[in-house]
């Protein structure tokens, strides 16, 4: 009975769905996280008869026909990408990115990564990294004797010493767009690498080609929504407990022609 095979589809579309609500909700607090949605595709079609076969001699055709569907299959989990409402921290090199850009990182591959999370840090050379230790491009490091230092809207870091009236430009931040955001492989840790489907990296300053401006002092919070992700949440499992009724059904039916004699 193909009843069986549909609704098992359906229950393990719906769990599936479940895991991505799950993940949203454990990263509800995670800064520069963006939603995931899991969307889903009807499985292929049996075709009893098909729409427009001749069935009469005198060229009479099916109007519609007689198709069963097979079920249910992931098609994506899609990435919700939003701005993040944001929070302020007041941390030296806390960054928010106000717009669609991307800090760049250099693993440890030697590969680049990708991250909207700007929680920077400072080594103990100086070095500006990510809270993983990443060097953030493009490898600036603050002197042991500076006293402060500010970073730009435009992504210029300056840094103020006690024996100096005029700050010292340090350098300055860059960022990173692509030309399809929910290509990217999303490699945990809030970090991203470019595939195929992305399109490749393209740099940029700060405040140029819609690429966005930073903020000192502020992090991007998450973009999740807990209400709606409880509402789908509940959606989901009465469409799991839907399935695992039409297997209690498809049983009891399959019992009853057992017992015919």
């Amino acid at each position: 009975m193909r009843a069986l095979d549909i609704a098992a589809t359906g229950m393990s579309a719906q769990q599936m769905r479940v895991e991505v609500i799950s993940n949203n909700l454990a990263n509800m607090s995670t800064t520069g996280y963006s939603a995931r949605r899991a969307d889903f595709a009807d499985l292929h079609y049996q075709q009893m008869t098909r729409a427009g076969s001749i069935s009469a001699a005198d060229g009479t055709v099916v109007p519609a026909g007689v198709q069963l569907g097979l079920g249910v299959r992931p098609a994506a989990v899609s990435v919700n990408v939003a701005q993040g409402s944001l929070s302020q921290t007041g941390g030296t090199l806390d960054v928010a990115i106000e717009g669609r850009g991307y800090l760049e990182v250099t693993l440890p591959s030697g590969l680049p990564g990708f991250t909207r999370d700007g929680a920077l840090q400072r080594t103990g050379d100086g070095q500006i990294v990510t809270a993983d230790g990443f060097e953030v491009a493009p490898g600036i490091t603050i002197p042991d004797d500076s006293r402060s230092i500010s970073i730009n809207a435009d992504g210029e870091i300056y840094a103020y010493f006690a024996d100096r009236v005029e700050p010292e430009l340090l350098g300055q931040l860059t960022l990173v767009g692509f030309s399809n955001d929910r290509g990217l492989e999303a490699m945990g840790s809030n970090l991203f690498v470019e595939t195929s489907a992305s399109g490749a990296a393209v740099q940029g300053q700060p405040g140029e080609d819609g690429l966005g401006t930073l903020r000192q002092g502020y992090l991007e919070e998450s973009s999740v929504d807990a209400v709606r992700e409880i509402t789908e949440l509940i959606e989901a499992q009465r469409g799991y407990e839907l399935n695992a009724k039409v297997i209690t059904a498809a049983d009891q039916m399959l019992g009853a022609t057992t017992q015919i004699r």
